[in-house]
This record gives structure tokens, sequence and C-alpha cells, in this order.
């Protein structure tokens, strides 16, 4: 068997819209695709031995034990190994259940597609499955072991933290949408202008110089202090001769840490020698030269957790730790409590596994204890210095304990501190009593503090801390989205894109877009070439200055990584015609169907899916659609469209030589076709049907008028600016020449049309042909081209995608001797550029010359240049 291809989808997607993250890896059976499992000695057998847990999976039957009964009765490999992949990345902590394995169309190559939790895990957990099937076959034995722990340790690399993670999975629950920004923590929440950040837990609405103040301890405790706050009286030391002076001042136990350190860092507590105190300082300053010496409070740890100013929780802390039973090690009792099905490794659970480390002998030593020491029934051995809960510490929730008047302190303290988000660090016998009546004192105070000890206490009463956050950062109910119109179909995107983003532009919006021809924040490109893709979509998502996207949504991004976003305002449908027939497993076009529907599927329930009503796949999406649905089409009299209409739809048709809007039974008509520049007085036709949807669309918006939407028909002037490659004409003084990006049969047909309706003669055609397209695709553009020129240039892209360029011209040549009626001379210039200069030089008064384009700009940019040196008289 071989790994063909693996493919990390991020949203929405060909195999499931609602389920976002999928693994989708390309597999070649080979010699297994004659080998269904039923045929296999022992193969169940040594699959039952080895994953057992696989009983859990139903398949396709009713209970558990379905997959046993399928693999029993015969099942193919690819299937196997999808139930593998699942389950691998459930026993390392991460549950997923949804899978798919479907034939690529080519004998013994399959699909095989299953969801996962962390990317990085989900493509190993793919490549394992395909080692563990392989043993499986071979009668093998196989060791899952480092398997599952690499992808533990993979999901605890690259998952959020639990404190994060709490704070979007808040955010998701609300349908605030979020972008991951890198690799750590930094999140953003929301789109464009009403995007937030977070980074662990500090949220973009935290001063800078709160978290400054924070960080610095003893800058902290000298405005508590000020502020006549209970704090431990200590002081900052930088040598041996500072810490001597200290103790002498407060004496033993002291507390020494880094002036500037976090999570427990260098600290060290209960210091009772002299020795122990100048270890102490020698670990602190690691973290800085300067280190504060405090008295040590003895009590209990709390962590009190003040967000936007206001209590929300409180929890008891205790460091990892085992209690004797006069019988047993220390070592058998750590064992012991990490049987604990609550311990898992790293945050897979509400309690982590306790791991013996330098700190852990340190605090045994102190004790003159080792692993083997028996301790007495009953006696509590802490294993670590702070009651991090990484590292096996507990927690206790003491929400309801907390006193009045503690909790009007700690409020205080965000508000001296600065902090809205704000984990205040308390040493007390209790939270009952206002602590300075009980000896208590503020240890910390700490920016991004950790909300693990409250989302998932190992005792007591669960809070949900990320609540207040999302509170704070999107007050009433707003879900941070900025509207989106994504527009997706075989022909005509770009141009509907175009148009779209200029008629919201003209309204007032800040405008991000997308098209095969770059992104553009305000109409200033951003990225350059074909950016139709999730990449794109999200650059313009996470663009500050953005309050309206358009987002052109074609074939190869949706089938390489899914959406982009997971819901959108108002989707579009051009059309469905064969374009990239072949690719990518989609091989009729139903299928194709099914890639474009995956657009409108996510327009939002009180959205609108605006379907070519003249396409019969596009038509019956509405089927498999749970939104409003609108359709335009160029036949006003479409029984679709009356039966809509009638029922009181929405519908733009192209009506009496208008565009015009349907509400119902009522019309508004727009604007005159020949009006609307890019119609070229009507002539394109095309162009009529992009401009219908667009105007839909914006009309579909209430802040968006009729005025603006006329306006912008009629400064939205077919230019190279404003439209490259789409029906651009280049005046010369003996000929004319119309640059489109036509590439594909239908694309040329209604090129073709629109050139027929336009003077000049002799009309030349320079055509070639897309190299992953299917012979028959090629032979076609061809056979069309012998309609629409008398004389034709054959050229070559600069990407030939898998063929010659002798390949490609050969079917070319086909195409045009199969169909020509009449003789029509055909000139072979491999070179783009060198065929545009072969046609300009042998043009004749009165030529119009019509290239299909390859790359738009650089074939742009060359006729502009012929251009400019004919207009300054130099010979070309």
């Amino acid at each position: 068997m071989k790994i063909e291809e693996i493919k990390i989808l991020r949203g929405p997607n060909y195999w499931s819209v609602r389920r976002a993250k999928l693994i989708q890896m390309k597999l070649d059976l080979e010699e297994m695709e004659q080998r269904p499992t039923n045929t296999i000695d022992g193969f169940l057998d040594r699959m039952q031995s080895l994953l057992p847990s696989l009983y859990e999976h139903r398949c396709s039957e009713d209970g558990p034990g379905g997959f046993f009964t399928r693999v029993q009765e015969g099942t193919w490999m690819g299937h196997v190994i999808e139930h593998i992949a699942l389950e691998l990345q459930t026993l390392a902590g991460m549950d997923c259940g949804f899978g798919r394995t479907r034939s690529t169309g080519k004998d013994g190559e399959y699909f095989v597609v299953f969801d996962y939790m962390e990317e990085d895990a989900g493509v190993y957990a793919a490549k394992a499955a395909v080692r563990v099937a392989q043993a499986l076959i071979d009668a093998k034995e196989y060791d899952l072991t480092e398997d599952i722990q690499t992808m533990r340790e993979i999901r605890e690399d690259t998952r959020l933290g639990p404190s994060t993670g709490s704070i979007v999975d808040e955010a998701v629950k609300r349908g605030i949408p979020f972008i991951r920004l890198n690799k750590q923590s930094l999140v953003q929440l929301g789109y464009g202008v009403h995007q937030k950040r977070i980074r662990a837990t500090i949220a973009s609405t935290t001063s800078t110089i709160a978290v400054d103040i924070a960080g610095d301890k003893e800058e902290t405790k000298n405005l508590l202090d000020a502020a006549q706050i209970p704090v431990p009286r200590g002081t900052v030391v930088r040598s041996e001769e500072g810490l001597k002076d200290a103790i002498d001042r407060y004496g033993y136990p002291l507390v020494i840490k880094p002036i500037d350190g976090n999570h427990g860092k260098g600290n060290t507590t209960n210091i009772t020698t002299w020795e122990q105190a100048t270890k102490a300082l020698e670990a602190a300053q690691k973290y800085g030269r300067s280190a504060i010496v405090e008295k040590f409070i003895t009590g209990y740890d709390f962590r009190v957790l003040v967000i936007n100013y206001k209590f929300i929780c409180a929890a008891l802390r205790t460091p990892a730790s085992v209690i004797g039973d006069g019988e047993h090690a220390i070592q058998w009792l750590i064992d012991e409590t990490n049987k604990d099905s609550r311990r898992g490794y790293g945050h897979e659970k509400v309690l982590t596994q306790i791991t013996i480390d330098q700190f852990t002998q340190k605090m045994l030593d102190e004790k003159n204890y080792t692993l083997e020491t028996i301790p007495a029934k009953d006696e509590l051995v802490l294993l670590k210095p702070t009651a991090n809960l990484s590292t096996g510490g507990t927690s206790t929730d003491v929400t309801d304990e907390v006193h009045p008047v503690n909790i009007f302190m700690a409020e205080r303290i965000a508000r001296i501190i600065g902090l809205d988000i704000c984990g205040i660090d308390i040493m007390a016998p209790d939270l009952k009593k206002p602590i300075a009546e009980n000896g208590g004192a503020i240890l910390e105070v700490n920016a991004a503090p950790g909300f693990r000890m409250h989302v998932e206490p190992a005792e007591g009463i669960a809070r949900n801390a990320a609540e207040p956050v999302i509170d704070m950062l999107f007050p009433k109910g707003s879900t941070g989205r900025i509207p989106i119109i994504a527009i997706t179909g075989t022909n005509g995107k770009t141009t509907t894109t175009r148009l779209t983003a200029h008629l919201c532009k003209t309204a007032g919006k800040k405008v991000g877009y997308t098209t095969s021809d770059g992104v553009y924040i305000q109409n200033q490109m951003m990225m350059k070439g074909d950016c139709t893709g999730p990449v794109s979509a999200k650059f313009v998502l996470s663009d500050p200055t953005v309050d309206f996207a358009v987002l052109e949504c074609a074939r190869g991004g949706l089938l390489k990584a899914g959406l982009a976003f997971d819901k959108c305002d108002v989707a579009i449908v051009t059309n469905v015609t064969a374009d990239h027939m072949g690719l990518a497993g989609i091989n009729t076009l139903e299928q194709m169907a099914r890639v474009k529907s995956v657009v409108p599927e996510t327009v939002r329930k009180d959205g609108f899916a605006i379907l070519n009503a003249d396409d019969d796949l596009v038509y019956k999406m509405k089927d498999d659609l749970d939104c409003n649905v609108a359709f335009f089409s160029m036949d006003e009299n479409n029984p679709r469209i009356k039966r809509h209409s009638k029922n009181g739809g929405y519908a733009v048709v192209h009506e009496n030589g208008y565009v015009t809007i349907l509400k119902g039974t009522w019309k508004i008509r727009v604007l005159k076709v020949r009006d609307i520049p890019i119609t070229f007085e009507g002539r394109a036709i095309h162009n009529i049907m992009n401009t219908l949807p667009a105007v839909l669309a914006t009309y579909l918006f209430r802040d968006i008028s009729i005025e603006d939407i006329r306006t912008g028909l009629c400064t939205f002037v077919p230019s190279p600016a404003l439209t490259p490659g789409r029906l651009n004409i280049f005046e010369f003084k003996k000929c004319k020449f119309l640059a489109d990006f036509a590439h594909n049969p239908a694309g040329l047909e209604l090129l073709g049309n629109f050139v027929n309706k336009m003077d000049g003669s002799p009309k030349v055609g320079i055509i070639s042909g897309t190299g992953d397209r299917r012979d028959e695709d090629i032979r076609k553009l061809g056979s069309l081209s012998t309609k629409y020129f008398d004389e034709i240039i054959i050229r070559c892209d600069k990407n030939l995608r898998g063929r010659t360029a002798e390949e490609i011209v050969g079917l070319l040549l086909e195409g045009i001797n199969e169909a020509k009626t009449k003789d029509i001379p055909v000139t072979i210039i491999y070179k783009e550029e060198d065929a545009i200069l072969h046609a300009y030089n042998s043009a004749t008064p009165g030529t119009l010359i019509t290239i299909m384009c390859d790359v738009v700009t650089e074939a742009l940019d060359f006729i502009k240049e012929l251009k400019a040196k004919e207009d300054a008289g130099a010979g070309v």
C-alpha cells in the first residue's frame, strides 16, 4: 500500500460542511485491492488482539462490534485504515469518530477521510494506521505504545492550552468565529474591524502597563502595600550579603523568588536554613539578577479570579502530593495516585499525572526521604513546591466560601494594578474571614492567569471562567462577525466578485475581497496571483480595517483545504460546467456540483443563497439548503422564477432590457442593461449574467440602497484596472486586441458570442489548452475556436501541468481539424509574448485579435507595452 498524498481540511468541505477538521488521505491499495479482509488468514484475530477497543466502532451496523462484523464478512483495507486512524487518536486522548472511505475513480485508489482534533496528530495517525494495517496483514508484531505517546506529545505541543481553549470554546458556542494566528496561544476572535485578540488569558483590552506591573513582583507589592492591602514583609536582594541582611531582618521561614518570574519558576518556599537560602537565591537568579526575599506566610494557597474587575471565582490549590499509609513507599503511592482515571498526560484530563523531577527530588532530600521511604500513615508528603495543576497539583472550588470583604479586596486589587483579567494568589488559613484578620496575605497578582483550576476543579463546582471574558470582549450578544458574500461556480466568479465588491464599496463599505488575480483591501492589491482559497480568505477576515468581505471560492481551495469561514451571509453560485474534470477525484458534473454546493450550504439560516435558475445542477442545490433561497435568470419567463416569485421569493432577471429585481410579484427595475458599462451595451451576455447576482446580493443588505447599486453599476467600467483579463479592449492604429481569461469550453463560447458581435475583420484567435484538463476538453477548445475565428494562433501556457507542449498542441489541432468547415490558417507559436507580437505584426487594418490569457497580468503588461511603443512612434 502507498500513501499518495495527505491533505488537511480546516473548514467546510466536500466531505462535510459541519465537520470542518478532516484528514483526507489518498491511498493506493496496490495488490491489496484484490484482498479484502476475509481473505487474509487470522487478520480479524490479530486486529482484535492489538486493538480490542475497536469493538466500540459500530460502523454501518446497529451496535458495538459492527466494525468487526464488517471485517469478518470482508471489507477493503482503506476502510480498515480509516477506523484504525480514528482509534489511535482516541487512545491518545483525542476522541474522534467520523470517517469516510471512497474510491477516487481510479482502480485501487481511495480517499480515506477521518476527523482529527489536532492536525499534526491527525497526519501522524494517518501514516501510523497504514503501518499498523500492514503489520496486521503481514502477521508481524506491532507495539502501539510509541505511536500513542508520540500523538499525545504532538497534541500537547500543538493544541491550545486549557485556558485559551476554554475561551475559544465559549466564543464558538456563541457563534463567534476564531482564527489561530500562530502555533502558540495567539488567537483572533471575530472578523475584520470587530475582531478581538487573546494570548493565553491576556486580551487585546488588557493594559500593557498593568501586565508590566504584575510582572514586577516588587512593584506590585509596593503598590498594594501603599493601598493598605496585606502583603508579606520582604525586600529585593542581589547578593548573599543582601540575603544575610534580609534574614537578620525578617527571620525564618522565608520565601525566595525571581522578581519577574511566573508560574512558580525559580520559587523556593519554607526556607529555614542558610544552606537552603543560598541555594534558593541561586535558583531565583537563573531568571534575573534580582530576587525577592519575603517572610513565609503559613496557610493554604488560594487563587482568586477577577474578570472585568468583577470577582468570578476562587480555588484552593494543593501541590502534587501523596498521603502515607504506613505500608508502602512513596514511589508506590505516586504510581497508585496516577492510576486515578481523572489523571492523564499533559492537559488531556482534569488532573495531570505526577512525574518525578528535580523539584521532587529536592523536596524529598530536604526531608531526608527517598522514593523508597515509607511515610507514616496519614502523613502528607509534598512532591512539588508549587500548586500548579500542570505538575500534578489539585484544585478545590471555594467560590461560595469567599467573604464579601475579600471579594471587595480582590476587585480593588484588580483596579489598583489595572488588570481586566486578573489572578490573585493569596496565602491564608481560609477565605471565609477577611485575610486582614486571619493573618493572610497577597503573594502575587498574575496577568494571564490559568483557568483550568476553575473550569475543571478536582473537587467542587466547575466555574465557566471563559464566559465573563467573552461578555467583556463581545457585549450585548455581539458575534464579532462582518458581512460575507461568498461566490463560487465554474465561470464568471471573478467578474461577479469584483462587481459585487465595487457595489459594496460604492455604498461606503470598507471591502476586502479575493479573486483569481489577487487579494484586495479597499481596492489596494495586497497579494498577487490566484487567491481563491482559504489562505486568502483568512487574510481578508484577519484584516482589522475590513468591515465587509466578498470572497471568490474556487474548486481548488475547496478540495485542498475547505473554506476559511464557517458561515456566510450570502452565497452566489454562477453555474456548473465541465472544467477541471478528472482532477482530485471529481469525475462527473454531479460531483463538481457537490463541490460548489459547499458554499451555499454555509449560508446562515437567515441569509440567502442566490442560485442560477437557468442551470439545472445549480437550481437543484436548493433542495439541501437550510437558508433563504433566491434566484437569477436571463429569462424572466423561466417557470422556476415564475413559481418562486408567486410564492413571494426574491429573484433578479434580465427583463425587457433591464436588470430587474423581483420581490414576489413586484418589480424593481434597477438599470437598463445598455447603460451598464461591463455589458458593452448588452453585447456581453455573460456579463449581464454576472451582473444579476451581484445586484441581488447587495440589495439584500438593508444598508445598501438601490441608488448605491445604480451608481456602482455605472462606475464599474471594464478596464485592465477594474476587470483585468475580462474583456479588456486595447485600440491600436491598425488593429484591436481583446484579452480575456476564458480557459474552458463554456468560457470560450461566451467569449466567442461576444466576439461575433464586435466589429473587426479578420478575427484572429490566440488560443491555448490547459495541461491538466481531459483530452476531450482540450479538443473542445480547438473545435469551438473554429466557430469564432478566421485565423487561429496556438500558444502554450507557462505551466504545462503534466503534459508536453506537443501533446497540448496536438489535441487542439485534432479539435480544429475535426470541426472546421472552412480553410482556417493555423499557426503554432509556443510562447505567449511571441504569439501576441506575431499577431500584431501580421495584422491588417481592422483586424480583431482575441487572446485567451494565461498569466493575465503578464499578458496585459505586454500588450500595454506594445501600445506605449506604438504611441511613442517606436518600432515594435
